[in-house]
């Protein structure tokens, strides 16, 4: 398979998943292991157990169902991990009866990345579980999540492959999920992409960007196609200009040796922003199936015509190089601002704005649409600023609209309902 080559081939995964396309959507029943790969490690405790607890605790992962399972590098106990991630579950429940059932679900294996004692061990360890849960009815599923670096994904997933995919003969599965960073450009991305697809087939493989789940940006087809009040007003001929912003109050906190590696473009505007200004700025897909809003997407960003150097300012905070894990000379950009123009009927003229930052004087991330001048202004003489509407993604999430400096609430947006 070439890089950047990927191929959909129904025969060949319908015989090992049980999630093919004309089955319909099935209620799955059996053993679910969900394994956590870097369980030690910033991202797993901050934020994908506590996701993986929101999610228990709301009624998708059942006690007589699932189990948790930790693998990284670091030798610790079982309870030495649940005390390492219990203050970070959701505020105020420390002590709770939910948080204590959630932890017991946990268990840990320590192991290497690239060797096969460590997977062999984790492999028994989910077995173990697995058989003392099934009947003969029930199938086994395999949740591979990597809260690692992308560069030790290909070796990781190899091991998996190897020593722990699924044995179920019953309809079970094995699924990988990789967040971003996917490789730090075009090349290591495909080159990501081919080895992965060489051990898995697509189905099993799923890339995400956590800042889809955001509620508000998840809200942002209903807002744009499923209102009457904003389908006329949003184009070039209403709209001056739109700003995606992003902006956090810390900066790397001990995290630099994996920020200077990447950058605020790579970690923030290349994927976050650029999700969101996708579907801002999309047509109205054929169906809300994924691939008819990926292709809406991508029509998109072929459009943006490409970015001129005087359009992008790059900076880097006061204190940066302080920590320890920075090199002393690093110029990497923990700030970026730049314009991307859109060459297309509804957005040509109309510049995105789009911005991050770390260490900066505020926390939150915003989409502001600024309106053009209102013909025949009365208010003219008054005049303080353009009439904005502003979608507030976090930290909490509430839609605005500001005109001549001052600011109208018009509400949260509940996206349960």
């Amino acid at each position: 398979m070439a890089a950047g080559e990927w191929h959909r081939e129904k025969g060949d995964y319908l015989k090992n998943e049980s999630f093919a396309e004309d089955k319909g959507n099935v209620p799955e029943t059996g053993c679910l292991s969900i394994i956590v790969l870097g369980a030690s490690g910033d991202l797993a405790k901050k934020k994908t157990f506590p996701a993986l607890f929101n999610l228990y605790r709301q009624g998708f992962l059942q006690l007589n169902e699932v189990h948790i399972f930790g693998y990284a590098r670091t030798k610790i106990s079982d309870d030495e991990l649940r005390n390492r991630i219990q203050g970070y579950l959701s505020s105020g429940n420390e002590g709770s009866e939910d948080v204590s059932k959630f932890l017991q679900l946990i268990k840990y294996v320590s192991g290497s990345y690239d060797a096969a004692e460590g997977f062999q061990a984790l492999d028994k360890a989910i077995s173990e579980h697995e058989t003392s849960r099934n009947s003969s009815e029930e199938s086994s599923r395999r949740l591979f999540y990597l809260a690692l670096p992308p560069s030790v994904y290909p070796q990781v997933c190899k091991m998996i492959k190897n020593y722990c995919t699924t044995k179920s003969d019953l309809g079970g599965w094995t699924r990988i999920v990789v967040e971003k960073p996917f490789g730090k450009d075009l090349a290591s991305a495909e080159e990501l992409s081919s080895q992965i697809g060489e051990l898995f087939n697509e189905p099993q493989i799923y890339r995400i960007d956590h800042y889809l789940g955001k509620e508000l940006v998840q809200n942002l087809l209903v807002l744009r196609f499923a209102n009457r009040f904003f389908l006329p007003l949003w184009n070039r001929d209403n709209i001056d200009n739109v700003q995606i912003v992003f902006r956090e109050d810390f900066g790397t906190e001990g995290r630099g040796g994996y920020f200077d590696e990447y950058g605020i473009i790579r970690d923030i505007i290349q994927n976050h922003l650029l999700q969101v200004l996708c579907l801002v700025a999309m047509e109205k897909p054929v169906s809300l199936k994924p691939e008819h809003i990926r292709d809406e997407k991508v029509k998109v960003l072929q459009s943006v015509v490409p970015i001129k150097d005087e359009e992008v300012v790059l900076g880097q905070y006061e204190g940066y190089r302080d920590d320890p894990t920075v090199p002393d000379n690093s110029n990497t950009p923990t700030f970026a601002t730049m314009v991307l123009r859109i060459h297309n009927e509804r957005w040509e003229g109309v510049p995105f704005i789009l911005k991050a930052g770390k260490a900066l004087n505020s926390r939150k991330a915003d989409i502001r649409v600024q309106f053009k001048d209102v013909p025949g202004d009365i208010f003219k003489s008054q005049k303080q600023g353009r009439n904005e509407f502003v979608i507030r993604l976090q930290p909490s999430e509430a839609i605005l609209h500001e005109a001549y400096g001052q600011a109208t609430w018009v509400g949260n947006v509940d996206c349960s309902k």
